[in-house]
């Protein structure tokens, strides 16, 4: 097989096609979490009633660590605070709402949704090993940037005579986004 831009092009295109698609739809849902997070999808609210101290002052971590196990969860406390007569608590797959006067109110379970909870930790594993394979993969998104631009080497269509006017205002957008916006 010949080495040309075009073979390159194509057959690291064939190689991340399918990881090119998990990012491209987990990346859609990452950038919509605060509406629907696949991650953290509501999964069911259930009715609860806590007994609670006299003084809402008392509450500490250790006290809403008990109430968790009381209530059937095991996993750690992500934080915690009483607000405006309200025990807020988050817990790595529940949220717990209790009014600190009468003791009711709502234990919410969250799951993840399965494949696509797992396609947007892509974006976030800290895993050396995958982050080796995302540099990886950075390059070959880098290579495939750079042996596009060499695919059509002359006429109307090539890089020279159009495709740098596209790619320049493929720069400026982000950048106007990240300006602008920021």
């Amino acid at each position: 097989m010949e080495v040309s831009a075009r073979n390159l092009h194509r057959d690291i295109g064939y190689f991340y096609v399918g990881l090119l698609i998990a990012f491209s739809i987990s990346g859609i849902f990452l950038n919509h979490r605060q509406v629907w997070h696949p991650s953290k999808y509501r999964a069911e609210v259930t009715d609860v009633t806590i007994e609670m101290p006299e003084d809402p002052e008392t509450i500490d971590e250790k006290m809403v660590a008990s109430m968790g196990r009381k209530l059937g969860i095991t996993e750690a406390i992500r934080r915690f605070r009483v607000n405006n007569g309200e025990l807020l608590v988050s817990f790595e797959k529940h949220d717990l709402t209790v009014d600190v006067l009468s003791g009711s109110g709502d234990l919410v379970k969250y799951i993840k949704v399965p494949v696509l909870a797992q396609m947007t930790q892509l974006h976030q594993d800290t895993n050396k090993w995958w982050i080796y394979y995302s540099d990886f993969f950075g390059l070959a998104m880098l290579t495939m940037a750079i042996t596009g631009m060499f695919m059509i080497p002359e006429g109307a269509l090539s890089f020279r005579k159009r495709g740098w006017k596209l790619a320049l205002t493929g720069i400026i957008f982000p950048l106007i986004f990240l300006f602008l916006l920021s």
